[in-house]
């Protein structure tokens, strides 16, 4: 249920597919990746046929008391059908084109309103956490929904080491910016390298984490590898992938798509069935794999937990 859209100067006419013949293609897509057999050895088949091997399994894992309580989606579904235009903007281009994508070794570079600011290698950076390492079975949804158990460690407990000051408000985010390494940036679908934030409150809550695995193995690279945020109760472009820059700052950051699309893009993008997108309804929602449509829940079904965040606000103008 991600909102997609770019300025009219940015988008190339072959590129603009009418909402049902898009839904068509999901369907068909989605049913297909369904279907795709495990192979032997623990790989899969990716939607042009490609062997895409397993990453490699973690370490010990338990399961968050934050899960949904919903069968998970299938691991062929969640790893060949991506959002990540560094590597194309085609639904199957991740799973391929990310296949040689390099992601170790990385590091996070920290600044802004902390008193520990720099560049940190990853293993430092998620230093004290190996233990603690969760699996989160969050709904999650995009220009579709899924269940997928996400494993990782909150945000906020990460945030936490490098000491944020009192002024410190919001967070940003960036993405690797390396068209060599990531196709996709060599063209100007978006502005590169792509940016979110959050509000601070968001970021220190313990539903906000960063990932890095899902299904107990490392992530694979179409889904964000190595490191990756999740805000399950927020549409599914909040969510960075292949984070390399944290910045804490005092005033709320430009992203990349509220900045591209501000009438369709919002900066909190909560998941609101009450806010529809200027050309369609975001009433009802889409299950990966499932033919029928269902009832979109309010932050995604984590109101309880959430709400309190956004108390006082208008959402139908803060969207």
């Amino acid at each position: 249920m991600l909102i997609r859209s770019r300025r009219a100067h940015d988008i190339a006419t072959a590129e603009i597919t009418p909402e049902s013949t898009y839904l068509r293609r999901r369907e068909i897509l989605a049913t297909a990746l369904t279907g795709v057999a495990t192979l032997a050895f623990g790989g899969a088949r990716d939607a042009r046929g490609a062997t895409t091997p397993k990453p490699p399994e973690l370490g010990p894992i338990i399961e968050s008391p934050y899960s949904a309580s919903e069968e998970p989606t299938s691991y062929d579904s969640v790893t060949q059908y991506n959002n990540f235009y560094e590597f194309g903007t085609a639904k199957e281009d991740p799973a391929v084109q990310a296949a040689s994508f390099q992601p170790k070794p990385w590091s996070v570079l920290l600044k802004g309103r902390l008193k520990k600011p720099g560049s940190v290698p990853l293993e430092t950076f998620l230093e004290g956490h190996a233990l603690e390492e969760r699996i989160y079975r969050f709904r999650c949804v995009e220009t579709w929904s899924m269940v997928v158990p996400w494993v990782g460690i909150p945000l906020g407990d990460i945030l936490k080491r490098f000491e944020p000051d009192e002024d410190a408000k919001f967070v940003e985010f960036r993405t690797l910016y390396d068209p060599e390494r990531m196709p996709g940036q060599k063209r100007q679908t978006l502005e590169w390298p792509y940016r979110e934030g959050l509000r601070m409150d968001e970021a220190m809550h313990p539903l906000t984490i960063l990932a890095v695995g899902l299904y107990g193995r490392e992530l694979p690279n179409q889904n964000g590898a190595p490191l990756r945020l999740i805000v399950p109760w927020k549409y599914g472009f909040k969510s960075i992938k292949s984070i390399t820059e944290i910045r804490l700052r005092t005033r709320a950051p430009q992203t990349t798509w509220s900045e591209m699309a501000p009438n369709e893009y919002g900066f909190f993008a909560n998941v609101n069935p009450e806010v529809d997108h200027p050309r369609w309804s975001q009433k009802r929602e889409r299950r990966l794999g499932d033919f029928l449509r269902r009832p979109t829940s309010k932050f995604n079904g984590y109101a309880d937990e959430v709400a309190s965040l956004y108390a006082g606000m208008d959402l139908s103008k803060d969207y």
